[in-house]
């Protein structure tokens, strides 16, 4: 492993740094990447505001959560490989023991009418959610009739052909590829930072500071760790199947969320549209109900919105009974650790092997066009979503064959209206919304009982 590099930032206060990220990092990528930003170029003046910038843009074009990356990215700038390890650890470990707590309580006392109250008036509040992150991410991204025309594709693609979302992924890279050739102009990305530069002089590691000796490029240090990082998985995916068999619920999680955790282009919304297709439709881990109730969990830890993944571990683990019906929270807990570990496992590589390169080039990185393509796609991809939770909330005994069957739930219907109004319109908080549609929904609940 790589030794700290000699600076002046202290190991320890690093370490006490990210571990309180960990349990405040509310606010999804925009707000943890805004906290680190904080603590990091302006009040400690660790990073210089082009360096963080630098690796920003970085994080943003690689899959998986961009703002977990970044913080494994500026750990290992400052304190070499054990520097990305704890600083990306801590960033996730924190909501992986939230969420097995509040999935076992979930699992073990959903029936009971505080809780049943609780998820019917988040349920709304996460369908707007949906709602404001495609309304957010589209006003940025949808510029011409370009990205117009892919985001509707992408749509129409997933909702109603059932197209799996690594294809129609694909497909975007390809036809941004093919559009930054005919038309360069409608497939270019604007910086999209608007910040004011800080003074970068008194920053430790400025904008003209010596890249540290761990962080230049050894080809030895990059076969290194493709092979420690491959052996980690191996390792693992072998102990699972060991245990369970090569069929068993364990190895099918590990092999299906390492493919996950290589197509989280766009964030964690983007990708739930797979999770869902595999994890509900293909292997039957939870129900369609239940993966909505986990966003809802989700939205309400600190962490990466992507470590819902743990709690669809949780569920399933819980379901399949993984070591037996005698032992079903630490089968569950096993399962959620499991899909963390190869959910993340990618993250921490990509940093790790591409931070030495990111930091020879210190330019801008030229992977425009398709980029601009697959995040039109996503657009379309996290409207499918909100369709799907829109519809499922408001017509709760819906089915494929009856798409509108049972009553409409109005009050479900006005709530995600009023929740999706006070995320757009008066910029509340996320978490001030879901709490508020929390009581809305216990005191409906109450109120009929």
């Amino acid at each position: 492993m790589d030794t700290a590099p000699s600076n002046s930032i202290c190991f320890r206060d690093a370490l006490c740094f990210w571990l309180k990220l960990g349990f405040i990092s509310f606010g999804g990528p925009a707000g943890q990447i805004a906290i680190m930003h904080r603590e990091l170029v302006e009040q400690k003046r660790w990073i210089s505001e082009r360096r963080f910038l630098h690796a920003l843009n970085y994080c943003m074009v690689l899959p998986g959560p961009e703002a977990q990356q970044l913080a494994t990215y500026m750990g290992w700038l400052m304190h070499g490989t054990w520097g990305g390890i704890v600083a990306g650890g801590l960033f996730v470990l924190p909501s992986l023991f939230i969420l097995i707590v509040l999935s076992w309580i979930y699992m073990a006392f959903g029936s009971v009418p505080i809780i049943v109250g609780v998820l019917y008036g988040i349920k709304p509040a996460v369908t707007a959610i949906v709602v404001a992150a495609a309304w957010r991410i589209g006003g940025k991204t949808l510029k011409n009739n370009w990205l117009w025309a892919i985001a509707i594709a992408a749509f129409v693609a997933i909702f109603f052909a059932g197209i799996p979302f690594p294809v129609i992924i694909l497909s975007a890279a390809l036809v941004g590829i093919l559009g930054g050739k005919i038309a360069p102009t409608q497939f270019a990305i604007g910086s999209g930072q608007g910040s004011t530069a800080l003074d970068a002089g008194d920053a430790i590691i400025g904008d003209d500071t010596p890249t540290p000796p761990h962080a230049l490029f050894r080809l030895s240090r990059l076969l290194w760790l493709l092979v420690c990082g491959f052996g980690l998985w191996i390792i693992a995916m072998t102990l699972l199947a060991a245990h369970s068999g090569i069929d068993g619920t364990l190895v099918q999680m590990g092999w299906f969320f390492s493919k996950a955790a290589l197509l989280t282009f766009g964030g964690a919304y983007a990708v739930l549209p797979y999770v869902y297709q595999g994890a509900v439709e293909n292997f039957h881990w939870l129900s369609a109900q239940q993966m909505i109730d986990g966003l809802a969990l989700g939205e309400t830890t600190p962490g990466p919105l992507i470590m819902v993944v743990a709690y669809v571990g949780f569920v399933g683990g819980w379901q399949q009974a993984v070591l037996g019906q005698d032992a079903l929270f630490s089968g569950a807990a096993l399962a959620a650790s499991v899909v963390t570990f190869f959910t993340f496992l990618p993250s921490f590589l990509f940093i790790l092997i591409g931070g030495p390169l990111v930091e020879a080039t210190h330019g801008q990185m030229k992977f425009t066009a398709p980029l601009s393509a697959i995040t039109a796609a996503v657009v379309g991809v996290i409207v499918s979503l909100a369709v799907f939770f829109a519809w499922h909330v408001w017509w709760p005994a819906a089915s494929h064959d009856l798409p509108f069957g049972g009553h409409l739930d109005s009050f479900s219907m006005l709530l995600t209206i009023a929740a999706a109004l006070a995320l757009m319109r008066y910029k509340f908080n996320v978490i001030i919304v879901i709490f508020a549609c929390a009581l809305m929904g216990v005191v409906k609940t109450f109120l009929l009982a």
